[in-house]
């Protein structure tokens, strides 16, 4: 298996830590309080190893595929299933469902992934690619993708009033929460989609779009880089240190130094 190059203090977490994360650690109330509407209708998901290639035994036929969670009373069930799947990734479905599980609306967000970056030093996604290194990324792609992140959330909000911003692991997610945005078409999430990336901008198109509909749930742990996924204070962007920031660093880590 082909490891994945990451900063360094990043790496794949193994079943026991994901375990150790999501039964001592993990907070689902803070779930709750991230959905401030209430959960009602909301999807989960989970991955348990496509990219890691970690996944308890008796999901090995299921270890690749994307397994929806839409079966719970409470966010403690919710935290259950996590539990017995243990996986490396951890989602929900931004569409809005109503008691017949008809679309209504969708939440508008923005992925910004460092590994979409050109690096000077490990040339294009397509160049990664071509190493099977597709979700590789350094300090420095890391580094350039919180600039954009911080250009990004300024040019929104002259569009927009409720953005949130969370470090995804990896990367930024920036969350739309205006009414207006859940009711926008298909045609008019790729239409910003593409205009925002005509003003230079790395993102997700199929995030944007809607085409792709999931998300990383904040506060899970993101197995690939062994990080916490952190929603962040519009002000604590710029001076974030997502290698080092011990709000991000699961207690399996705390310890360890990092440099």
């Amino acid at each position: 298996m082909v490891q994945y190059y990451l900063p360094k203090g990043m790496r794949y977490s193994t079943l026991e830590e994901r375990k150790e994360y999501y039964s001592q650690e993990f907070n689902p109330q803070e779930i709750t309080r991230w959905f401030s509407s209430g959960l009602s209708g909301t999807k989960f998901a989970v991955i348990i190893g496509r990219h890691t290639k970690i996944y308890p035994e008796k999901y090995r036929q299921d270890a690749t595929t994307t397994i929806i969670i839409d079966e719970y009373n409470t966010i403690n069930d919710v935290r259950e299933q996590i539990l017995e799947f243990l996986p490396e990734a951890v989602y929900y479905d931004r569409n809005v469902y109503d008691e017949n599980d008809r679309i209504m609306g969708q939440e508008l967000a923005f992925d910004l992934d460092p590994e979409n970056l050109t690096c000077p030093i490990h040339g294009t996604l397509a160049d990664k690619m071509k190493k099977k290194q597709g979700l590789s990324f350094c300090e420095l792609e890391l580094d350039m993708i919180q600039k954009e992140a911080i250009l990004l959330l300024e040019f929104l909000q002259r569009l927009y009033s409720n953005l949130r911003v969370v470090y995804s692991g990896r990367g930024f997610h920036i969350h739309v929460l205006d009414k207006a945005a859940y009711n926008m078409s298909s045609k008019e999430r790729l239409d910003l989609a593409r205009q925002i990336k005509q003003e230079g901008f790395h993102i997700d198109e199929w995030v944007t779009s809607g085409e792709f509909r999931l998300i990383r749930l904040p506060y899970t742990l993101n197995g690939i880089v062994s990080r916490i996924a952190v929603p962040l204070k519009k002000e604590e962007l710029e001076g974030f240190d997502a290698v080092h920031d011990k709000r991000c660093l699961p207690t399996f880590l705390q310890n360890k130094a990092i440099s």
